[in-house]
């Protein structure tokens, strides 16, 4: 499989900082049907970015020791794995219902309505050694936002049923947890130097330089406010985990938990 999008060199300050891109077009109609079986529509391409993920993971590995040394990612480590991200991000973009359009068997789409634009920049090698470190905060919000999202996501999924199409504030909200997901791996798998961030949204441009629903990606007050609410439901979710497992330890300690009584 070939890659579906050119990695552009970056240059000068530009090019440290760049975010990696995610264009989706705007929201649109979309069938019904397809959004009823969306999940297990896609349940192979959920086989195959596991797959993918689990050779990205060996990947970076070897990409690791490589940036700490280099400054770089070798050519060739790029591209796998900027294209395993471009795979991931268009069946992620579907399973979130962004697209109605089912992603391809392939890294190369370049027709295909969601991509992503990366550059190829130098990287810090002390932010390299300690990436691990670095990408917490933003793994914390990633997973909050991501719980939270999900935790909700059956309501999105009505709606779309019902409409046949996301309103905007939803479809806003939702492509800023998947494009925030897409730049923390990039930043994790060493992509990019630059941190994961703009979660809530850019800042307005000219028409002229608009590039597609999600370039710049705006929201407004209604998709600000889901965001938020993506979360505080994903913080919700991990205290209440959080509490029920610390119970279910004190009773073991305690010798509370039920145990077998012995039988004659």
């Amino acid at each position: 499989m070939a890659a579906g999008w050119e990695p552009r060199a970056g240059t000068g300050l530009e090019g440290a900082e760049w975010l990696p891109v995610l264009d989706i077009p705007a929201a649109a109609r979309q069938r019904r049907w397809t959004v009823l079986l969306r999940w297990l529509l896609l349940l192979p391409q959920f086989v195959v970015v596991w797959l993918l993920s689990v050779a990205a993971f060996f990947v970076t590995v070897a990409g690791w020791f490589a940036a700490l040394f280099t400054g770089r990612l070798p050519d060739g480590i790029f591209s796998f794995l900027g294209s395993v991200l471009v795979y991931r991000t268009r069946v992620n973009a579907s399973s979130m219902l962004l697209v109605d359009r089912y992603p391809p068997f392939s890294f190369s789409a370049p027709d295909h309505p969601v991509q992503i634009e990366l550059r190829a920049t130098p990287l810090n090698r002390l932010a390299v050694l300690f990436r691990l470190f670095l990408m917490i905060p933003a793994a914390i919000v990633n997973n909050l936002a991501q719980a939270g999202w999900f935790a909700v996501s059956w309501v999105f999924w009505l709606i779309g049923i019902v409409l046949g199409r996301l309103p905007a504030p939803v479809f806003a909200a939702t492509a800023a947890v998947a494009r925030y997901g897409m730049r923390f791996t990039a930043y994790v798998t060493m992509l990019t130097p630059a941190y994961p961030k703009r979660l809530f949204g850019d800042e307005p441009v000219p028409q002229a330089a608009v590039r597609s629903g999600t370039r710049p990606l705006l929201l407004d007050t209604a998709a600000r406010v889901l965001v938020v609410l993506f979360l505080l439901l994903g913080l919700a979710g991990h205290t209440v985990s959080g509490i029920v497992d610390y119970d279910r330890t004190d009773e073991d300690d305690y010798g509370l938990a039920p145990t077998a009584v012995p039988t004659r």
